[in-house]
């Protein structure tokens, strides 16, 4: 790790100030990403602006939206009353992310932020278009088990490690952001990127703009709802495919859903053709495989990967199962 150095801020237009006129700095708030990528020579700051005196952490109510601050805790989101009675889907899934520890530090604005956990993207002896763009995708033929399965191109095929977003995505989020040209509302389907010719690109803020607050609109899913995780160990491990799943159950007629799949794509992967498909139907098996047939047109395996070209279908499948016979 070079040497750094290190400031505090207390108001949005300082934070934004000490990034546009040093283009070595770099916010740094829970740091439960930055630092390792600081310790693995990945991303090398030489200042770092400390954001957590910003007035940011606030959870509460706002008209039909929910609003969570960007520099709220993930262990506080997960277990705030708000969040687990009206989003359960997000306290799901952000209490299957990461480590009771991790959770105690990282923030929501952060977790947004970090970036992929690819081995070639973490070993700087290896080439990667992520960290050094022009260099090549060292995973395309490598040993790529946890890559992606869709959105790929030949020049990326990491994925998004986070849980949260997964919940996010499909609750149809919006992140506020602040920046130079002032305020703005960012879909949260937009936020992310998919690699394309870009893959250091990880989501679509421009230099200076901050995350000030992530809104989540009212909406039906109280009961039916489940974030299922499959990964290689049951703590702190990173999802070999992960499914949030949302229903609007009336009877057994599915009147409306919502669908994200995790640990498949270099964003947060929305499934709207299989939300599309479902909405009337009655909520079976057989008709959850049919929606998973869809999902899993445009799939493509890499050769380690392959598995999670039946991993995925099977996890929405037993999401879908397990969410609509809660009560």
């Amino acid at each position: 790790m070079i040497n750094f150095g290190y400031t505090r801020v207390s108001t949005h237009k300082a934070a934004i100030d000490a990034v546009r006129k040093d283009s070595a700095a770099q916010w740094i708030a829970g740091g439960t990403n930055l630092v390792d990528l600081m310790k693995k020579g990945v991303t090398t700051p030489e200042k770092l602006i400390d954001i957590n005196n910003l007035p940011l952490k606030d959870i509460r109510k706002e008209g039909n939206k929910l609003y969570i601050g960007a520099l709220a805790l993930n262990s506080e989101v997960a277990e705030n009353e708000l969040v687990r009675t009206q989003q359960p889907l997000l306290s799901q899934a952000l209490q299957a992310g990461a480590s009771q520890q991790i959770r105690n530090m990282a923030t929501v604005g952060g977790n947004m932020m970090q970036r992929t956990r690819c081995p070639y993207f973490y070993n700087t002896d290896m080439p990667c278009n992520k960290r050094e763009p022009g260099t090549g995708c060292g995973a395309l033929k490598g040993f790529n088990r946890m890559h992606a399965i869709f959105g790929t191109s030949e020049n990326c095929i990491a994925v998004h490690p986070s849980d949260m977003c997964i919940a996010l995505i499909a609750l149809d989020a919006t992140v506020l952001v602040t920046g130079p040209k002032g305020d703005c509302r960012i879909p949260f389907q937009n936020f992310h990127r998919l690699p394309g010719d870009a893959p250091h690109k990880d989501n679509t803020l421009e230099r200076g703009e901050l995350i000030t607050a992530i809104e989540i609109p009212d909406n039906p899913y109280q009961k039916h709802v489940h974030y299922l995780k499959v990964r290689d160990r049951s703590s702190y491990a990173f999802a070999l495919v992960s499914v949030a799943a949302a229903v609007d159950l009336q009877g057994d007629k599915i009147n409306d859903v919502r669908l994200g799949m995790g640990g498949v794509a270099h964003k947060p992967w929305r499934l709207t053709e299989a939300e599309n498909f479902l909405k009337g139907k009655t909520a079976t098996e057989a008709t959850f495989r049919q929606a998973a047939e869809l999902v899993m047109k445009n799939a493509k395996g890499y050769g380690h990967n392959n598995f999670k070209l039946k991993l995925a279908p099977n996890t929405l499948v037993e999401a879908l199962k397990t969410a609509t016979v809660k009560a």
